[in-house]
């Protein structure tokens, strides 16, 4: 998974010690606004973090394409630790209820024991469940899959 830090000097300084791929101003200004590039550079990386400072700036300087991508950035303070939002971007999982009928959401690893997946899908199936006008009722059925192996019914 791929993450690109958008931001000043402090946070691209931090972003290169950490030897992940960052952005200045200078960098977003010379996209000017080109649909094809922001379109480009939203297939290029799966998740953004944008300095506090920069945040605000960002729909001036690239327009609506990262939004509409939903991709837009995660703001990061100076005082943050940059590993650990890095981290928490790639972790954090989205739904996107629309009108469709089936939703598959990754929520674990190989590298993850027993019980922190337990915790992982209790999670996900709560909050699921939470954004659901009806919850439960709405709820057709529940099944967890692991990459080789056969489909297990929850619900």
């Amino acid at each position: 998974m791929q993450v690109c830090i958008l931001g000043d000097q402090y946070d691209i300084d931090r972003a290169k010690h950490g030897g992940v791929d960052s952005m200045s101003t200078d960098d977003l200004k010379k996209l000017n606004k080109n649909k094809k590039l922001i379109k480009k550079l939203a297939r290029k990386y799966s998740a953004f973090v944008a300095s506090d400072s920069l945040i605000k700036q960002i729909p001036r300087l690239l327009g609506p394409g990262l939004s509409k991508a939903g991709k837009f950035p995660t703001p990061v303070s100076h005082n943050d630790d940059l590993t650990g939002k890095i981290n928490e971007v790639k972790s954090t999982i989205k739904f996107q209820l629309k009108k469709v009928l089936c939703l598959a959401v990754a929520v674990g690893n190989v590298g993850m024991t027993q019980e922190q997946l337990i915790a992982n899908i209790m999670l996900a199936i709560n909050y699921l469940i939470s954004l659901l006008k009806k919850g439960w009722q709405n709820v057709g059925s529940l099944v967890i899959k692991a990459t080789m192996s056969p489909p297990k019914r929850l619900y």
